[in-house]
């Protein structure tokens, strides 16, 4: 019989789709987001999923639908962490208690403490290993009897994933997965997918246009260059609509993240951009088209997660 777990905050299942590919079963996944929800489902058929807002889920709900989890896995919304929010609150207390994205992080140690389950793992960016909210996250564990909370940084780059994107995972033992040797190109990843242009069976691969305000300057842009800028919430600067650079891992994919071809005058498409975050061509992703590149960029890579569940199972669960 196959481990089961649950995913929080599930997104399209990136994080899920790892954990599944290493042998474990989805049981269930929640997000607020129904594009999200419609996408995980098709993904993985045999899990519930609930369209909601965690806020308003118990324990109870979980344990009456699934049963309880031995693994709960978890992505809260990382925008009240991060420097490039423009909304980014000065005080680290406030990011995690004022702020109501912040506040999810506490709605997840909420479900996770009243399911106990064996494992647990937060995914989140890197802003949020601040000392004065590590503390306070630990301590808002403690009250659930986790005496041990570990904030592991993980590099995607460097599991096989040809993008570079650290994170932190919060979990309740140590994580210390196999990295690979050398580093995965974009060109590598995406250079046997055909021709967006024409017709093909491969899903979410449509012909994207350069935006109408770039399509003179664009031709011109290098690797590595950006036609626009503007600044985070920390104040520094940061490219959008970057050239890709064949022979190098792409840059960290977020959300919002659009990219130009590295040979062809167009952004790459929904499935280009899911080859850079490691997911395999079958998972798919529905809504519309900016609500799928959203998808992708907001969620694990599904290498990472993959050798997250790997390291797990055969140190903890066997």
């Amino acid at each position: 019989m196959k481990i089961g777990f649950i995913d929080l905050f599930c997104g399209a299942g990136g994080f899920s789709r790892g954990f599944f590919e290493a042998g474990l079963e989805p049981l269930l996944g929640i997000d607020i987001d129904e594009a999200c929800t419609y996408s995980y489902k098709e993904n993985f058929k045999g899990a519930i999923v609930l369209n909601e807002d965690i806020r308003n889920i118990h324990a109870m709900d979980i344990i009456y639908l699934a049963g309880r989890p031995r693994i709960v896995i978890a992505s809260p919304p990382c925008e009240a962490y991060t420097g490039i929010s423009q909304r980014l609150m000065e005080d680290p207390i406030d990011r995690l208690y004022t702020d109501p994205i912040g506040r999810l992080t506490l709605e997840a140690i909420r479900l996770i403490g009243d399911l106990h389950p064996e494992i647990f793992i937060i995914e989140n960016v890197p802003g949020i290993k601040n000392p004065v909210i590590v503390d306070n996250i630990r301590r808002e564990f403690k009250r659930y009897g986790y005496e041990k909370v570990y904030f592991n940084i993980l590099d995607a780059e460097k599991f096989g994933v040809p993008s570079i994107r650290r994170r932190i995972f919060i979990s309740n033992v140590p994580i210390a997965p196999k990295k690979v040797k050398g580093r995965m190109s974009v060109w590598e990843a995406i250079k046997d997918l055909p021709d967006p242009r024409y017709p093909s069976k491969i899903p979410n691969h449509d012909y994207v246009p350069i935006p109408p305000r770039f399509e003179r300057r664009a031709p011109r842009i290098k690797w590595d260059e950006g036609l626009e800028f503007f600044m985070g919430g920390d104040r520094k600067i940061y490219k959008q609509y970057v050239r890709l650079n064949p022979n190098k891992p792409a840059p960290t994919i977020m959300g919002r993240s659009r990219f130009l071809h590295p040979f062809e005058n167009r952004l790459i498409s929904v499935r280009e951009q899911a080859r850079l975050m490691s997911y395999p061509d079958n998972h798919l992703f529905h809504g519309g088209r900016e609500q799928q590149y959203n998808q992708v960029g907001e969620s694990v890579p599904p290498k990472l997660a993959y050798a997250i569940a790997k390291y797990i199972i055969e140190n903890f669960l066997l």
